[in-house]
């Protein structure tokens, strides 16, 4: 089960920072190619701009959200959550911009350290630890199809 585990980490990893081998599983394989590398590259301007309905804040605003969801969920705790709250952010300014970069960074330390202690512990845990990187390799691919319309625009 831990090489379990550590193929899911890689896969984390990988959707957050960048691929750690000159392999990929699923990105490009360039040092930006995870989410803080496509967020450091976007002005609070271009994060705050809608593009088909939502702007890069409200899909790191609703990451940020699922993944403090999904790290109570693998531990357990399975209480209702508004969902709708976690697109409430759309503009930001530069203040909160950095905020919500920060909050995405230390929610996806806790993740990891989530996965790592938690996930082996039954099948839902198991199961909310690969939920969670699903989701968020989804929106890691929404968000770069943004950044790539927004710097365009």
């Amino acid at each position: 089960m831990e090489e379990v585990i550590g193929q899911l980490l890689g896969v984390l990893d990988e959707a957050f920072e960048h691929p750690q081998k000159p392999w990929t599983y699923f990105t490009d394989n360039s040092a930006d190619a995870g989410f803080f590398g496509t967020l450091a590259k976007l002005s609070t301007a271009e994060a705050s701009r809608p593009s088909g309905g939502t702007s890069i804040a409200a899909h790191v605003h609703h990451v940020v959200f699922g993944l403090v969801v999904s790290s109570a969920w693998i531990q357990g705790h399975r209480r209702r959550r508004d969902w709708q709250e976690s697109w409430r952010v759309s503009t930001v300014d530069d203040a909160a911009w950095s905020r919500l970069q920060e909050q995405l960074r230390n929610e996806c330390k806790n993740l990891r350290q989530v996965i790592e202690s938690h996930a082996s512990s039954g099948i839902e845990a198991f199961g909310g630890a690969l939920a969670a990187i699903a989701h968020v390799a989804y929106h890691l691919g929404a968000v770069r199809q943004k950044a790539v319309f927004s710097q365009k625009s």
